[in-house]
């Protein structure tokens, strides 16, 4: 417990306004071992790439049994700090997200990102909702003992057309859900720099940005925008299974 506490903190600590933590996002034990290798300060896992390596679609379609377990394999195999991405937290109420996150806290995690729209139904949830799982969240890890990240994902972004007046509902979720106890505020799908700038200065929780293709700005510019965490979500899965196609197409193909 005591070297958990010690990764949470840690992990904290690298969230750095302009000088972000780099997450290559990993999926099981031997993509963290590779990460950790190639020299990450610490890990997150990204729920559509663990998804897809069991052969299930993303949105908690992988069980929850089969998530942890194999949050417990990473957690064992490495000596970083590992995040979970945990999607809509595998429950609806306060009650029911709480008693999920003590799982995973139990299986090793430090943190989680926690998103707001609907798994399975339509949506973002109205701001009161989400805060008050939150802070289920947080009551879950303070009891516990364990300074659990909570990364609060806002899906704004990725379901409508990136426009200013999204960018003031996301800057008001972001106090918001810093109110509710969360420690760093998650936007994918946000790409417009001026607008990145405008989020990391308005917002008192430390910024997440995913690289994804239409993300024009570099990890640099990204950090001088005052973005203080930098994944790749399913990316790094992705470009590895086009080499590995392409391999077996080589192979198979007797070239």
């Amino acid at each position: 417990m005591t070297m958990q506490i010690e990764r949470a903190q840690l992990f904290k600590s690298l969230h750095v306004k302009g000088n972000p933590l780099i997450l290559y996002n990993i999926w099981d034990a031997g993509s963290a071992k590779a990460i950790q290798e190639a020299g990450a300060k610490a890990l997150a896992t990204g729920s559509w790439s663990v998804a897809a390596a069991f052969g299930y679609a993303d949105g908690e379609a992988l069980p929850l049994d089969l998530a942890l377990a194999n949050l417990r394999r990473i957690v064992a195999s490495v000596d970083l700090p590992v995040s979970i991405d945990f999607e809509g937290g595998y429950g609806v109420s306060p009650d029911e997200v709480g008693a999920s996150v003590r799982q995973a806290i139990e299986a090793g995690a430090i943190g989680i990102n926690f998103e707001d729209q609907v798994i399975g139904g339509e949506g973002l949830y109205a701001v009161d909702v989400q805060t008050a799982r939150i802070r289920g969240i947080r009551r879950t890890a303070d009891a516990m003992g364990i300074p659990l990240f909570i990364n609060a994902r806002t899906d704004i972004f990725l379901k409508n057309a990136e426009t200013d007046a999204l960018l003031d509902e996301a800057i008001a979720r972001a106090h918001a859900y810093a109110e509710a106890g969360a420690d760093g505020f998650f936007a994918p799908g946000l790409a417009d720099p001026s607008r990145i700038a405008k989020l990391c200065a308005a917002s008192t929780l430390p910024v997440n940005i995913i690289l994804l293709p239409r993300v024009t700005a570099t990890a640099k510019e990204l950090a001088e925008a005052g973005v203080a965490r930098i994944s790749h979500g399913p990316y790094p899965y992705r470009h590895l299974m086009e080499q590995l196609k392409e391999a077996g197409r080589r192979a198979l193909a007797m070239e």
